[in-house]
């Protein structure tokens, strides 16, 4: 296979391309089918039926209109801020702060054509199918779910926070954690907290999975995101909304998002009547909360908790706590801050793992800066070859925004980065720097660009 020289690779990046997404009636009907199935397969096993969201349904037509315009960078971004908090051994560089970098060649597509895998990303899969049909999975379920919240919460801001660090803050998930362990494999991966400054915030459970097979494979993986949903309950029983993908990455043809949701009252995260609002700014409290969720009374029965983690409404305001500084901790991370980012993270959440940090990825303060469709960024970068061409990728967040974070000012920043959250360029190409360049509304970017000489 004849390898594009480098510049051709930066100009496909930042080429928008149509990502088919489906979400029907039918997709329902298969889902809760292959559900059905799964449920006698354990049955056979003498396994326990799993516990999964009732009532998913289609995302609304007019959201998708059956596919969103996205470019390979867009969908590289949101991956690369979903592992910033990874937790995947030491090699923390390469290994974790670029990770996204792999798949720089993997996509391909146009503006009057669907996204799919490119040459490389055909061949790269014929090694690692698994590994790369999960992450590219993150990637474009948390662009889409992004997408599909912004236009359903106009006026508010929308942050994706790992799941298992968030849920570390109150509850023991593995034998290494302190505290009463749940011993439940099943949880999502992700939050979206969808927020605006002085008002309650709403936390919605993702689901998301990938794989190179059919549509049938999807409806499996579905079925099981059903379950890792469920297992978060924010407020009542079965209140709470959600979300589940999964992209299917066929080697022959474009590529698709199945996608699925759940409605319900739940979800909200406010303060105890005639409490104060927690501050932001204030440290992160980590608590030692008994795993498993309360189904509701029977009559004058009360039925035993189900495996789970059950935010109730004496923690809701703990939680949009936790959210909050799990969020932030991600920027300072993507940032490449390690001492900026250990505050805003418990013991249990992985603080140690941030301070003291030499490695340049995840360790050093601000020791990149670049302006970048005209905004002055402030983060960490990484060379390396593309093709045999040296290039430079560049993680970072506003350098005003960044600021505020790296002196604890996290209600300033959320303040700013709401007030500006339209504000945003939207190229997707920066002439100057010379390269691609993604700016999400949290106010981080992500750029590659050619070195020269």
């Amino acid at each position: 296979m004849v390898k594009k020289p480098a510049a051709d690779v930066l100009r496909d990046l930042s080429q928008q391309s149509n990502v088919a997404v489906h979400s029907s009636a039918a997709l329902v009907g298969s889902v809760d089918a292959a559900a059905a199935d799964d449920d006698k397969e354990r049955k056979e096993k003498e396994l326990d039926a799993l516990r999964r969201k009732p009532a998913l349904q289609p995302l609304p037509a007019g959201v998708t209109g059956g596919s969103v315009q996205l470019t390979p960078w867009d969908v590289l971004h949101a991956l690369g801020r979903a592992i910033a908090l990874s937790r995947r051994g030491a090699g923390r560089g390469l290994a974790e702060h670029w990770g996204a970098l792999k798949y720089n060649q993997a996509l391909t597509g146009g503006s009057d054509s669907f996204m799919k895998l490119s040459a490389e990303g055909r061949d790269t899969a014929d090694y690692y199918k698994a590994l790369q049909s999960g992450e590219l999975g993150i990637g474009f379920a948390l662009a889409l779910a992004q997408h599909f919240l912004s236009r359903q919460y106009p006026d508010h801001v929308v942050s994706i926070v790992p799941a298992d660090t968030a849920l570390r803050a109150g509850w023991a998930l593995t034998s290494k954690d302190k505290g009463p362990r749940l011993g439940y494999r099943y949880r999502p991966q992700f939050f979206a907290e969808v927020w605006k400054p002085g008002e309650p915030s709403r936390a919605f459970p993702i689901a998301c999975k990938g794989n190179h097979g059919n549509a049938a494979t999807s409806h499996g993986q579905l079925a099981s995101a059903s379950a890792h949903v469920e297992a978060v309950h924010i407020g009542a029983w079965d209140e709470t909304p959600c979300l589940v993908f999964s992209t299917e990455l066929p080697l022959d043809g474009p590529l698709t998002v199945h996608a699925l949701h759940s409605k319900g009252r739940g979800g909200w995260l406010s303060s105890a009547e005639h409490s104060p609002i927690r501050s932001l700014d204030a440290p992160l409290e980590e608590e030692n909360h008994f795993p498993g969720i309360q189904p509701p009374a029977e009559g004058d029965k009360t039925p035993s908790p189900e495996p789970g983690f059950h935010v109730t409404p004496e923690r809701y305001d703990w939680f949009r706590h936790v959210l909050a500084r799990t969020a932030a901790a991600g920027l300072t991370a993507f940032a490449g801050d390690g001492e900026a980012t250990a505050p805003y993270l418990s013991t249990r959440q992985g603080q140690r793992r941030f301070s003291g940090i030499a490695h340049a990825a995840t360790g050093s303060v601000q020791d990149a800066q670049h302006t970048l469709l005209d905004i002055s960024f402030v983060g960490t970068d990484h060379v390396f070859r593309l093709n045999r061409t040296r290039v430079e990728a560049f993680s970072g967040v506003d350098a005003t925004l960044f600021d505020h974070l790296a002196h604890g000012r996290m209600e300033q920043y959320r303040t700013e980065v709401y007030a500006r959250r339209s504000a945003w360029p939207r190229a997707r190409w920066d002439r100057k720097w010379g390269g691609p360049v993604s700016i999400q509304p949290d106010g981080s970017v992500l750029a590659m660009r050619l070195l020269t000489g």
